[in-house]
């Protein structure tokens, strides 16, 4: 039976979006707090979008790839690239 996706089930998992996030940072060698200076986020707010207990906005999101010096499609790339499995 194929099971058709409504509006209601459509939900982007943070800890999904929190652990792309500490890989990329971590690739580039920073830790939180360099992070978190950079991109002028709170490192407790930065810690918890990494664990997937929060949600990044839109702008928070621009923050961490100016910081990262990578456009923010790239994150949002690798986001989609994990749901997807690839």
């Amino acid at each position: 039976m194929i099971r058709v996706m409504d509006m209601s089930d459509m939900q982007l998992n943070p800890k999904i979006v929190g652990a792309v996030i500490a890989a990329l940072r971590k690739r580039k060698g920073v830790t939180q707090e360099v992070l978190s200076g950079l991109s002028d986020i709170g490192r407790t707010h930065l810690s918890a979008i990494e664990r997937g207990e929060r949600k990044p906005t839109l702008e928070t999101l621009y923050r961490i790839s100016l910081a990262l010096d990578i456009k923010m499609s790239f994150i949002v790339s690798c986001i989609e690239d994990e749901i997807n499995g690839d």
